[in-house]
């Protein structure tokens, strides 16, 4: 700890963002270029260096947070960008992605303003790409043992670094056309821009893992033939079955999933020609409360949308913690994205969220395209409506973003490996990701539910300390996390 005294002295300070009518114009990230690095050693100062730091217990990977802290602000950017890297293989991801249950559970978020621990990660992160400290790892020797990779999420990807690291042959499977999966596909340019992504697969190219595009396993590849060929398979598939919402009119034309819409977005940012779903001068309803809500909401306004409207079942949350969310726990308090800020700032409304809003159904225009959404009033924590609260608004675009009900897998995939599902849908494995099928292992989203990108990247590390252990009788590799492990959140 540089500075005892610093948080009482240096007021929390965010990143700058850029101008909501110049960013709405483009797919860039949202915030301004190096505006962290002049504020960040200042935030860093701020860090007490707790004897107990909560924050590691919040962060399923056990980021090393004082540590860092303390080294930034002693402008210490190389031994701070190895501590960060110890732990977590894309902080530069989980910088601009990750909700920070860490700073929840910083001890000045008691009664005071957290730590700006997401911000002082990011600015490690961008500052070792910028200064060449983030080099390739290849392994100095080769075991001789194969591992398969089913997905390139956070998950897959994080396990074919740490395995390939560690001398293993590994090749990452991937049904789509680029490697990344909801990294790639499902996170707009706004949040996460690619060349970031593409930036740290290369990486991984000169290490020497290896990954295969536009293959279906359990489809044209056979599961079983795929684990006949390697030593291991590790199965990171993720949670892509999206809900539906089985109201009358669902039919309609116009009304469409957040991910049959989100993808076709970032490919026409990539420069694959326009998206065959477009918001462009409709009036949009987007019925969801979450990330990949607000992601829709972003998106739609980019793409010059004439009005947005997002529906929210739930309550609108407390500006503050609520006395059964008590500190550490990441709190389910009222937050405003760059995407409501966006909606917010162009609209000149309080906000483009409708709390307490079940939808009843979609209405048609005679020639079966949605026309408007028929909505009301919930009753407390429940989805019935409330009598005499219906309403209708107008929709031309009608975006469904209900999260994902668990791993999007066919009876192929479990036949052709023997495989069961848990109680909530998941694919099944015991505490040391194993499935029933010998060497064969799940991790992230497919097997703990939808989840945060932090949680995919931890159990990425620890199955692959899983594997190698199972290669080899032991192993040196990290494991943040056991599948029975919760956050904070659930305590």
């Amino acid at each position: 700890m540089g500075d005892p005294k610093a948080f009482l002295n240096n007021p929390r300070r965010l990143r700058e963002q850029r101008a909501v009518a110049e960013r709405i114009r483009d797919w860039a990230e949202v915030y301004r270029e190096r505006a962290l690095l002049p504020i960040i050693g200042g935030q860093a100062d701020r860090c007490m260096d707790c004897g107990i730091p909560f924050c590691h217990s919040a962060c399923p990977l056990g980021n090393l947070i004082p540590d860092w802290n303390t080294l930034v602000a002693a402008e210490d950017w190389q031994a701070a960008s190895a501590r960060l890297h110890a732990t977590n293989n894309f902080p530069e991801f989980t910088g601009r992605l990750c909700p920070a249950p860490c700073e929840s559970a910083c001890v000045l978020a008691i009664d005071s303003e957290a730590v700006t621990i997401k911000n002082i990660e990011l600015a490690i992160a961008d500052r070792a790409w910028e200064a060449g400290f983030e080099q390739p790892q290849p392994p100095e020797r080769l075991s001789g043992r194969t591992v398969a990779v089913v997905g390139s999420g956070p998950a897959g990807l994080a396990a074919a670094q740490q395995l390939t690291r560690a001398g293993h042959t590994t090749t990452v499977f991937e049904r789509a056309d680029r490697i990344g999966g909801l990294l790639r596909y499902g996170i707009p340019d706004f949040r996460l821009e690619k060349y970031r992504l593409d930036r740290r697969i290369e990486q991984m190219r000169t290490e020497g893992t290896r990954f295969r595009t536009g293959v279906t396993v359990g489809g044209e590849l056979r599961a079983d033939e795929l684990r006949a060929r390697y030593d291991a398979l590790i199965l990171a598939v993720g949670a892509t079955a999206w809900r539906e919402l089985p109201v009358p009119g669902s039919e309609l034309t116009g009304i469409h999933q957040a991910m049959e819409y989100l993808p076709q977005a970032n490919r026409a940012v990539a420069g694959d020609g326009g998206p065959e779903i477009s918001a462009e001068g409709r009036r949009v309803v987007i019925v969801g409360g979450g990330d990949t809500a607000s992601d829709c909401l972003g998106t739609a306004l980019r793409q010059q949308a004439c009005e947005v409207c997002q529906l929210d079942i739930n309550p609108r949350p407390p500006g503050r913690r609520a006395e059964d969310q008590p500190w550490p726990v990441h709190p389910k308090v009222y937050r405003v994205t760059t995407s409501h800020q966006e909606a917010r700032e162009l609209a000149g409304t309080d906000d483009p969220r409708r709390f307490d809003a079940t939808t009843l159904r979609f209405e048609g225009d005679g020639q079966g395209r949605v026309r408007a959404v028929c909505l009301a009033e919930a009753e407390p924590g429940t989805r019935h409506p409330r009598p005499g609260t219906e309403q209708v608004i107008a929709a031309e675009l009608v975006l469904l973003a209900l999260g994902f009900s668990g791993p999007e897998v066919g009876a192929g995939l479990l036949d052709q490996l023997g495989l069961g599902l848990d109680a909530a849908g998941n694919l099944a494995r015991d505490g040391c990701f194993a499935t029933g099928a010998d060497g064969v292992f799940v991790a992230g989203d497919a097997g703990r539910g939808q989840s945060l990108i932090v949680w995919a990247i931890a159990e990425g590390r620890s199955v692959a300390a899983a594997v190698d252990r199972y290669l080899t009788g032991a192993t040196a590799l990290p494991a943040p996390v056991s599948p029975v492990d919760r956050p904070l959140a659930a305590w």
